[in-house]
């Protein structure tokens, strides 16, 4: 997905519900219904697969990675992000 693609849900104060997949192929962002799926390479350990879905979100968004706060889901695969 191109930088800035998402960037009508970019709006201050939205909770993008997002479903991630660890150790995937390749990095994607998807809008489906219900919110965002995103497949990260990174695996699922001391918080990596979180920081790899905060800065492609971010890049997908079009927004600073400090605009994003992950409010629900650390140590889950379903994750609440709220934009600052």
């Amino acid at each position: 997905m191109k930088k800035g693609a998402l960037t009508h849900l970019a709006i201050p104060g939205t909770s993008l519900a997002v479903r991630v997949t660890p150790k995937a192929a390749r990095n994607a962002v998807e809008e489906v219904e219900g919110g965002l799926k995103i497949s990260v390479t990174a695996v699922p350990e001391n918080g990596k697969a979180n920081k790899a879905v905060e800065k492609l979100l971010s890049t997908a968004l079009g927004i600073s990675k400090s605009r994003l706060t992950l409010t629900q889901g650390a140590t889950s695969r379903d994750k609440i992000f709220l934009v600052d």
